[in-house]
């Protein structure tokens, strides 16, 4: 037996803690055997899981299963958050300016850290949409420039670059991917047919919101840059979900939400730009030096919530916490628990591949002969079980999204509720046809 403070200091490699963590860190947790342990085997620890579930504050009576739209925090976070607000009230513009605001750089070291990378190739802003609109907007392209992009990508990502289409004269070259495939070198081919001389940028989507579908970013990459194409990556949903270092991932360009899978504050993002390429990106809010070769130039957000960053730190020693390759298997366990328990269900078809190396936590699946907005409306007003419809280019769905403060039992109450609407569902279509 050890203490739960003990047992994390241990799983993190002895991280130190916040000091204001709670005293119920000191309550008891068995773990004999926990340096003997594999992440498979950590994936299917209920008791350790369970204790994660105390950590957050979720409803204990409406199932959310749409974490991948943003995920909740766990309650060190928010008290982190709730602590730097506080504080910064007592006199905002001495405590944020001179007194937090200090705190960005130790940040962006933990930030890199995590990441793989230099503190000198990440940016901290608020998610996603304005980490890759910055590069989106700020690479030198001229009329005929062609980039590479599919139909499967975010919409604020294909909006913000037929913006640029539309004012500067760049020509759009759209993939329509089938999702999914269990093979990297069909996705790998369909970009580089794609690709022509006059090719510049290849945008891709690590990991597809919409179905869950991992893409070979780095084997695409190659193929780019072998060409000199400049490669932006996507990772609103991969970073700090899927086990892996951006560089691993050969791009140029990164960004991904925080508040997402790394549960930091809402409205809390990261930018990576390699460092070489720093002087080939405008900024998008300018500063003094909007061409120059540092990464802050990037930060140019006039007053922000400095809680809220600041917050991001208690995050990172959250998920360190836990450890990258742990939560990733827990998460595909999750996915996998519920998705052989359904796949086979008469009238229930799934979009997402159980294998690892194509997906983690994210599901897709579908009823024959009911609408996506259907089944998620039954879902939530029969069984209070919040999940997202889909309905975009070739994916139709209810897409399902559990976290690691998600149980085996919550998804046997998914799997029940799937059961019996198909199973009415069968019936129905049995009587409509007699």
């Amino acid at each position: 037996m050890t203490t739960r403070r003990t047992f994390f200091r241990q799983a993190a490699g002895a991280l130190t803690l916040p000091a204001f963590l709670p005293e119920t860190y000191t309550q008891s947790l068995p773990i004999a055997d926990a340096g003997l342990k594999t992440a498979a085997d950590w994936a299917r620890d209920e008791d350790f899981w369970s204790w994660v579930k105390t950590e957050f504050t979720v409803s204990p009576n409406l199932l959310n299963l749409n974490n991948g739209g943003v995920s909740p925090q766990p309650k060190a976070v928010q008290d982190a958050h709730i602590r730097f607000y506080q504080y910064a009230n007592e006199a905002p513009s001495y405590y944020m300016w001179r007194i937090l605001d200090q705190g960005r750089e130790a940040l962006r070291s933990k930030l890199a850290d995590l990441a793989g990378c230099s503190a000198e190739e990440i940016a901290i802003n608020r998610n996603s949409t304005e980490g890759l609109n910055t590069v989106i907007f700020g690479l030198n392209l001229k009329p005929g420039d062609e980039v590479v992009l599919t139909k499967q990508d975010y919409p604020n990502m294909l909006n913000a670059w037929k913006q640029r289409e539309k004012r500067d004269g760049i020509k759009l070259v759209f993939l329509d991917l089938n999702v999914p495939v269990e093979n990297d070198e069909y996705y790998v081919s369909q970009f580089v047919q794609a690709f022509t001389p006059r090719t510049k940028v290849v945008h891709i989507t690590h990991l597809i919101n919409w179905i869950g579908q991992l893409l070979p970013v780095r084997k695409i990459a190659d193929e780019a840059h072998k060409r000199g194409i400049e490669v932006i990556a996507d990772g609103a949903h991969s970073f700090a979900h899927v086990d892996f270092k951006i560089p691993d991932l050969g791009c140029d360009y990164f960004a991904t939400s925080l508040h997402k899978w790394l549960c930091a504050p809402f409205g809390s993002g990261m930018l990576y730009v390699r460092q070489n390429k720093i002087p080939n990106v405008w900024a998008l809010l300018s500063n003094n030096e909007p061409d120059g070769p540092d990464i802050r130039k990037f930060e140019s957000l006039g007053t922000r919530s400095f809680a809220s960053e600041m917050a991001i730190g208690t995050a990172v020693d959250f998920h360190l916490s836990i450890g990258a390759a742990r939560k990733f298997a827990r998460l595909h366990y999750l996915k996998n628990y519920w998705a052989e328990r359904v796949r086979d269900v008469p009238g229930v078809r799934l979009h997402t591949s159980l294998k690892p190396e194509y997906a983690g936590a994210i599901a897709l699946f579908s009823i024959d002969g009911m609408k996506p907005g259907e089944i998620e409306s039954q879902l939530l007003g029969q069984y209070k079980i919040h999940t997202t419809p889909i309905a975009w280019e070739n994916i139709n769905g209810v897409r399902v999204t559990p976290h690691i403060y998600t149980t085996p039992k919550d998804l046997d109450r998914l799997v029940t509720a799937i059961t019996t609407i198909a199973g009415k569902q069968t019936l129905a279509g049995k009587q409509k046809k007699s």
